[in-house]
């Protein structure tokens, strides 16, 4: 309908067709801003629904989350990851508890949580913290 108009303007000036071809357009203007609200709606939900999949994704697979997070340190992580925990997020040593085995001073410095993506995220504040070096694990990536 607006295309038409657009096609077709002197309706709007014409005093035979004006009022109706007004009201007209001004309907399906409304009825195109609603439409483009509403895909907005629907794209904004759909990218909701897209990142949960991810980040239920990253906590049911380890590897993914510490890849996810340590970015260009992910096969480092992962070899240090593999050696403390064997992948398990329930692993426990004492003190030292998940992914890295972080102990409880390290987790009430940098988090913990219970997913991979949490355990990932605490290990890595700790590793950026230590200046991007492996020393305080026991097992190193090398």
């Amino acid at each position: 309908m607006i295309r038409f108009f657009e096609n077709h303007r002197w309706m709007l000036t014409d005093p035979r067709f004006a009022k109706v071809a007004k009201a007209k357009l001004a309907h399906a203007r409304a009825h195109l801003r609603a439409t483009k609200a509403k895909a907005a709606k629907a794209r904004r939900a759909l990218a909701q629904r897209r990142h949960e999949r991810h980040l239920a994704s990253l906590n049911s697979h380890p590897r993914r989350a510490i890849c996810h997070v340590f970015r260009g340190y992910c096969g480092q992580a992962l070899r240090v990851a593999q050696c403390e925990s064997r992948f398990s997020t329930n692993a426990q040593n004492g003190q030292y508890l998940g992914l890295f085995q972080m102990g409880s001073s390290e987790r009430r410095l940098f988090g913990h949580g219970q997913t991979a993506l949490q355990q990932s995220r605490a290990a890595h504040r700790y590793f950026v913290r230590s200046g991007r070096d492996w020393s305080p694990w026991s097992c190193k990536p090398w």
